[in-house]
């Protein structure tokens, strides 16, 4: 059974010559960008050479070895021993190394524009600049899929990157958020630091501000202290004029709808393999939903996000979400469910900063009363949120499990189950089972991170979905 991985193969292709010069570039770039790569190379590059000299070796020996008499008096000009051949090649491969480190920050002919000043336990793909730590950066894009990262650019500016972000760096006065979130503390000396998105051009003017530019349609600035400048707004926000946006003020771009000709295809339960069945809220009666706390505009029912908040602040300062599902299992005999999984599928929200939360606790809740899982998700709103009252879920609600997000987490989807889950859906046999989604972790800061997780309406993203066994 062959265990090799593709790095491992490309590192024995190398060294045997059998790259092209594209494919040795790429190696050569990778490995320094790499420093598991870059520990394999040097072990095989070990291994491979002490493997040559030992054979080198031997046939040397064995031509000059034609009696045992000679053996017994050796050549004073015996052949180098190959643990030497093995140091000497190793000692070549930190020269390779080291010139590729020197090829690759080259290569480039613009400047170096920023430093990578943190960047621990952070996940990259994509990316062609460095990402260890204390790296010099010069244009190119940055793809950051887990954790937190600083860069502090030439001009002063510190910008924190919260996964998953792209971040493409043009200057030290300038780059572009293709897709994520990042916080910028920007000093005196580089006003008019400026960030594009798809939807706008924040222009600083000396100040703290977070920016989003979200996949389902949530873009929005938000100033934390000073003020910024936006241009470049589309159609019916302010074309062809710059907004001001002072502290404590923020600026949402687009309605966050499902696109136009992409919405799903009605949902199917599927019957997986070792007797498992997935059953999404896109199937029969299910529906998806989520409620804020003070909201007087339209219901958040046919929404591609299912956005979950919780904070510390006075109800009138605060945005608190909930989210609620409700599956339809009526083609399912629950009396011999003998396992219950819940997946999620986070995705950004667009709204808040993960640099403001610490790692959050999620509660999951079974409706007790049949009653409540009647609920429309084209008119639900945070005062007939069923099974809840005012500070959160009540009695008339069920607490089946727990589950963390880590902040800057990987966005991976999320698999939460317990006995209790499981047990709660044998009691449900009239055929529907309505779950509540709350946040328990608070933040004191009100431009801290909203979490989200896509609905039956998001246009690629997997629905919530039970899987019962």
């Amino acid at each position: 059974m062959n265990n090799s991985r593709p790095d491992d193969d490309r590192i024995q292709r190398a060294l045997e010559g059998l790259l092209s010069s594209e494919e040795e570039a790429t190696l050569q770039a990778d490995v320094v960008r790499d420093p598991k790569l870059r520990a394999a190379y040097v072990e095989q590059a070990w291994l491979h050479a002490s493997l040559r000299s030992e054979r080198d070796w031997t046939a040397t020996v064995t031509e000059q070895t034609p009696s045992a008499a000679a053996v017994v008096e050796p050549s004073r000009k015996s052949p180098a021993l190959p643990w030497m051949t093995a140091a000497f090649a190793v000692a070549a491969c930190v020269a390779l190394l080291l010139g590729a480190w020197t090829l690759v920050g080259r290569s480039s002919a613009d400047p170096a524009i920023a430093t990578l000043v943190q960047a621990d336990g952070c996940k990259w793909a994509g990316s062609d600049l460095p990402t260890m730590t204390n790296s010099e950066l010069g244009a190119g894009k940055l793809a950051l899929v887990e954790g937190i990262a600083v860069l502090k650019f030439n001009s002063g500016a510190v910008v924190t990157l919260e996964a998953p972000s792209t971040l493409e760096m043009l200057s030290a006065m300038h780059c572009r958020l293709i897709e994520g979130t990042l916080t910028a503390e920007v000093p005196e000396s580089a006003h008019g630091f400026t960030i594009d998105t798809a939807d706008m051009k924040v222009v600083d003017l000396g100040t703290r501000f977070g920016l989003t530019s979200g996949a389902a349609g949530n873009s929005q600035v938000r100033v934390f202290e000073g003020e910024v400048e936006v241009d470049g707004l589309a159609d019916g926000v302010a074309k062809g004029h710059v907004k001001r946006i002072t502290e404590g003020q923020g600026l949402n771009v687009s309605s966050g709808a499902t696109p136009q000709g992409q919405e799903p295809t009605h949902g199917r339960q599927i019957h997986e393999d070792g007797g498992w069945t997935a059953i999404p809220t896109s199937f029969g009666r299910g529906k998806d939903a989520y409620v804020r706390r003070g909201d007087v505009g339209a219901p958040h029912g046919l929404q591609p996000l299912i956005i979950v908040k919780h904070t510390d602040l006075p109800p009138g300062r605060n945005n608190e979400r909930r989210g609620i599902l409700t599956f339809d299992l009526e083609q399912v005999d629950v009396r011999s469910i003998s396992e219950a999984q819940l997946i999620l599928d986070p995705e950004p929200s667009g709204f808040g900063f993960a640099a403001l939360v610490p790692d959050s606790r999620f509660a999951v809740y079974g409706l007790v009363e049949e009653t409540a899982d009647a609920w429309d998700e084209k008119t639900l709103r945070w005062s007939d949120m069923p099974g809840c009252d005012d500070d959160g879920p009540s009695p008339k609600s069920l607490k089946l499990a727990e589950f963390w997000m880590a902040r800057g987490g990987s966005g991976s989807p999320l698999t939460i189950r317990s006995e209790a889950l499981a047990d709660f859906i044998r009691t449900r046999p009239h055929g529907l089972v309505t779950l509540l989604i709350v946040r328990e972790t608070g933040e004191t800061d009100s431009s801290g991170l909203a979490h989200a997780f896509a609905s039956k309406e998001h246009p690629t993203s997997r629905p919530p979905t039970l899987r019962l066994k």
